[in-house]
């Protein structure tokens, strides 16, 4: 079944069958005049309070606290010493790590605009580094929207693919397809056959 139109939509379960990229949720919100801002999992949570007759209304943003913090520690509050992903601080996990090219990771990214989205100031870096040690969890990257680049990569990786002179164009059709179905967003051969019109 194709995907409807937001409009013809009349229930979150519904709504929630069907994939929906971030900037679509964002416009979705906007249009809604509810919270637009967010990760891809939290705009579907203000999309499924909307339904639940919940109105999220946009926040305004607080003014960023000036840093306060020069000397770096482990106890030092993320929000009081302002931090950023820059080289001051990558640099201060490289040392403590002990890994000359420290790069941050996805699961640090999401938490920090948490971090700073809530203004926990007894969120510090040694909390900032369990996250990078996977030893805790405040907030994670949305995996949903790897999607993609796991159906881009699984279509390229099938031997029955190695035909199709331009790979990328033939496995976004067969994306348009998947993407706006209620079927599971994964790359299976078997789309090449049901598509194969569409592909030719």
């Amino acid at each position: 079944m194709p995907r409807p139109d937001f409009a013809q939509i009349s229930s979150y379960e519904e709504f929630a069958r069907y994939y929906w990229y971030r900037d679509e949720l964002i416009k979705i919100c906007k249009s809604l005049n509810i919270n637009p801002s967010g990760t891809k999992i939290e705009l579907m949570e203000t999309i499924r309070l909307y339904y639940s007759g919940t109105m999220v209304k946009p926040q305004k943003k607080a003014s960023s606290p000036k840093p306060t913090a020069t000397n770096l520690t482990l106890q030092t509050s993320l929000i009081e010493c302002g931090f950023t992903f820059g080289p001051r601080f990558r640099a201060f996990f490289a040392e403590i790590t002990g890994k000359e090219n420290f790069k941050f990771n996805v699961d640090m990214v999401a938490t920090v605009k948490k971090v700073k989205a809530d203004n926990d100031v007894s969120f510090t870096l040694g909390d900032l580094l369990d996250v990078y040690l996977g030893n805790k969890v405040y907030a994670q990257y949305d995996k949903s929207m790897l999607q993609w680049n796991r159906f881009v990569k699984d279509f390229c990786a099938d031997p029955a693919t190695a035909h199709f002179p331009d790979k990328i164009k033939t496995a976004s059709i067969l994306w348009a397809q998947v993407r706006n179905s209620t079927r599971e967003k994964v790359y299976t051969t078997e789309l090449l056959e049901e598509f194969g019109e569409l592909i030719k």
